[in-house]
């Protein structure tokens, strides 16, 4: 029997036995090495741990300066990520997360935080997913699975202009990775506003095998009315003009349905799934009035989208004119695109400047 390499976790194999080795990286212990966690003498806490000395919470949180890139965390050898907590201070939109995998030099990850962690507008939203955990007061948790085979590299980027303070951990394992493994991607994008009859362009450029694991959009009403009538299509491995999955309607991709509308308060009804969800709503004058802003996440956990040479993913902006049309929109979205694929893959799009991922 081929012995268990504890990755692939669900209730049903947690008991199994693994000669994996778990891992854990925190300001507590920049490298994870075995017994070297809780050392320091020197620290970001070391005023408040004076009288209690080495042990006693000296580094938890380290400052990143505004323009400096951190390293938090570099591992060698074969293994995966399992979970990260963090809570970062500061501008979300201007806190970039940074992901390499093995000797890739251009990033798999790179995301503003918030977005990253399905917190795109830059205030709190409580997210209960599988996949990605909001908890008070801004903590940011992910439980996408992330093997690597010879070395994995995690950057975090201040564009502000002020100091911020990162409180993070991340536990992963060292453990043998199988052949059929995929790295995992994430990429974001931002329109602001989307063009006229333009569609939005959520992912493009993908080359290689994989599959399609979640969407994340932050999407701002840039005129009244309902918005969510357009359809999210996946051009598959050659697909031309059209796609090989076309969806009914924003709403429907996101497991929802009429509008997202509690229909007892005549109000969007906020919701937070395992798998999908619309965690928030920020109203600024009721329910169809112009700038509302919504974030919304929707896993592929139990219907990956898998494709064999390449993958495009786009959606509509689309809503209602007179006469019982159909009107494109020009609104604001940004994306998080989640998958896996292999190695190598095709340097993403420039993230745009700092003015132009501003929420205003």
């Amino acid at each position: 029997m081929t012995q268990f390499n504890g990755l692939g976790l669900h209730l049903g194999n947690l008991s199994r036995l693994s000669s994996a080795q778990t891992r854990s990286i925190s300001p507590e212990n920049f490298t994870g090495e075995k017994g070297k966690g809780g050392m320091a003498t020197e620290g970001s806490s070391s005023y408040h741990a004076r009288d209690l000395g080495v042990g006693w919470k000296v580094n938890p949180y380290i400052k990143i300066a505004s323009g400096e890139t951190r390293t938090i965390a570099e591992i060698d050898g074969s293994g995966a990520i399992q979970q990260i907590w963090m809570t970062p201070t500061g501008n979300w939109r201007y806190s970039i997360i940074r992901i390499y995998w093995d000797d890739q030099e251009h990033p798999s990850v790179e995301c503003p935080v918030g977005d990253f962690f399905a917190c795109g507008w830059g205030t709190f939203a409580p997210v209960s997913s599988l996949a990605v955990c909001v908890n008070p007061g801004s903590a940011f948790n992910c439980y996408w699975e992330m093997p690597f085979r010879k070395k994995c590299r995690i950057t975090f980027e201040n564009i502000a202009d002020e100091e911020m303070t990162l409180y993070y951990q991340v536990n992963y394992t060292l453990t043998d990775v199988p052949e059929d493994a995929a790295y995992f991607h994430a990429q974001f994008r931002r329109v602001n506003p989307l063009p006229y009859k333009d569609v939005y362009t959520i992912l493009d450029g993908v080359q290689g095998q994989g599959q399609f694991a979640g969407t994340y959009m932050a999407w701002g009403v840039n005129n009244t009315g309902w918005w969510g009538e357009g359809e999210i299509k996946f051009y598959l491995d050659g697909d031309g003009e059209f796609p090989t999955i076309c969806g009914t309607g924003t709403e429907d991709y996101f497991c929802g349905s009429y509008n997202f509308e509690n229909h007892a308060t005549k109000q969007y009804q906020e919701y937070t799934t395992p798998y999908a969800g619309l965690p928030q709503v920020i109203r600024p004058n009721g329910m169809y009035s112009s700038q509302t802003r919504f974030g919304l996440y929707r896993w592929h956990v139990m219907d990956p989208v898998r494709f064999t040479q390449d993958l495009k993913v786009t959606i509509q902006a689309l809503g209602w004119r007179s006469g019982h049309r159909f009107l494109p929109r020009q609104d604001d979205i940004a994306s998080v695109a989640y998958w896996y694929q292999t190695l190598p893959t095709a340097p993403f799009p420039a993230l745009p400047d700092r003015d132009y991922l501003e929420v205003i």
